[in-house]
């Protein structure tokens, strides 16, 4: 049998397109993911014939040098296990958001240019040299004329353009390498990168963090026992699709264990803190942080946590918190008919079951263990597979912003290997009590 290939007329592009999209499959060659061939206007595209690790780290690499479109696709990857071959998604989270900072000419020359004055009448000091440099955004330390420290977020010059062809062109191949059957094991990749899509241009719009910043803020002082969770906070009148001036937060990485260490907090309940801020903003407001990595997630001077970075944020309907809201309750009381009960409505059930107990069967098999275990001792990756698998077996589809919920979990999963190894995030009355207890009443 042949093997699949892709086929993409370059008479159909604009020539800068053109030009684009022949740097991208050159570059997929050149590591090893395709073997590309010219037949006159049109470039071949031929899966080489290789064993799946190999395949994937050859993406990687690929992405690596494709730049930031390319590189968020990658965490896209990364961060959805179940969407993605697990080879894929694991190989993925080796790839690096970092890149070289640009020159200060350019960055104050975005400011300048957002803002409408000179960087000398904006900040009292602004430190050229960033403090973090990815490939989106990079973040430098100042203070405002009347002395307040603030972080300033400038985009990358000229990003917008040069993401949105590569939008079109990542649009492009996934449309030839699904109707040539070279896709493997990704389901829809058209529908993949329209959702990247959405995502990544919210992100290049600074005035989107600034306003989930505030809302994530108001909406965890609308409970009293809140006040060791810290949010930077929008300066007014200095936020624009390109620069986001904020109150700066001090504070330690949530993994620099060594330095944690010796600060004398209890950090088991520095991360309870963390999480149950975390769970009460999604299963009750319904807008939550979607990407504590240890960079946005910070211990602070007092023994408090930092919530940084809001660029990519989820968010829970009124329908699925409710759901959940159910959900919970029922898996703790051991009620696992009516927990599967509730996962049959939170997805989309395209093929109807009538087999109930069984899948209630198969839900306690998997729920029961993690009722007394340490929360250092839970895999979500392996659960939300296991869960997948139950959930594909009677043909529920759960919704996407759920594996958005389950990346943040797994971040939670590794600070809690180090930090609170005894902490039992199912046993904490803290969660309980405060979120689920009066669902569970109902």
């Amino acid at each position: 049998m042949s093997e699949p290939e892709a086929a993409v007329d370059l008479r159909r592009l604009s020539p800068r397109d053109a030009r684009r999209l022949v740097d991208i499959v050159l570059t997929l060659a050149r590591h090893g993911a395709f073997v590309v061939v010219r037949r006159g206007p049109f470039l071949v595209l031929r899966p080489r014939r290789q064993a799946p690790r190999a395949v994937a780290v050859a993406l990687r690499r690929s992405f690596t040098d494709l730049g930031p479109t390319f590189v968020k696709f990658g965490q896209l990857i990364a961060s959805s296990p179940g969407l993605f071959p697990e080879v894929l998604s694991n190989e993925f989270r080796r790839l690096l958001d970092r890149l070289p900072a640009e020159p200060p000419t350019r960055v104050r020359a975005v400011i300048e240019g957002e803002l409408g004055a000179p960087v000398g009448d904006l900040f009292a000091t602004f430190d050229d040299t960033p403090l973090a440099a990815a490939s989106i955004a990079q973040v430098h330390a100042a203070t405002l004329p009347d002395g307040t420290r603030v972080a300033v977020k400038v985009r990358r010059p000229h990003l917008g353009a040069r993401i949105e062809r590569d939008l079109r062109l990542l649009r492009l191949l996934a449309a030839v390498l699904q109707h040539a059957g070279a896709v493997g094991e990704i389901a829809n990749p058209v529908a993949v990168v329209e959702d990247f899509a959405t995502t990544l241009r919210s992100e290049l719009d600074f005035r989107n963090e600034a306003a989930f910043m505030t809302d994530f803020a108001r909406n965890l002082r609308a409970f009293g026992d809140n006040d060791r969770v810290a949010v930077p906070a929008p300066v007014e009148a200095m936020v624009s699709p390109r620069v986001l001036v904020m109150t700066f937060v001090d504070g330690t990485p949530v993994d620099d264990i060594e330095t944690l260490g010796q600060t004398g907090h209890d950090l088991e309940d520095v991360l309870r803190v963390g999480v149950r801020a975390w769970v009460e903003a999604a299963l009750v407001h319904g807008l939550f942080h979607g990407d504590v990595h240890a960079g946005n997630l910070f211990v602070t001077p007092d023994g408090g946590v930092a919530f940084l970075d809001f660029g990519i944020v989820g968010h829970l309907d009124d329908h699925t918190r409710g759901v959940l809201r159910r959900l919970l309750p029922a898996v703790v009381e051991g009620d696992y008919q009516r927990a599967v009960r509730a996962v049959f409505e939170l997805g989309a059930v395209r093929r109807p079951t009538d087999d109930l107990p069984g899948a209630a069967e198969e839900l306690e098999s998997l729920v029961q263990p993690l009722l007394t275990a340490r929360l250092s001792d839970i895999s979500y990756g392996e659960i939300l597979g296991h869960v997948l698998r139950v959930a594909t077996r009677y043909s529920v589809r759960l919704p996407r912003e759920l594996v958005l919920v389950v990346k943040q979990l797994l971040y939670f999963e590794r600070y809690a290997k180090r930090l609170a190894p005894d902490y039992q995030i199912l046993a904490d009355p803290g969660i309980l009590a405060h979120l689920f207890g009066p669902a569970s009443s109902s």
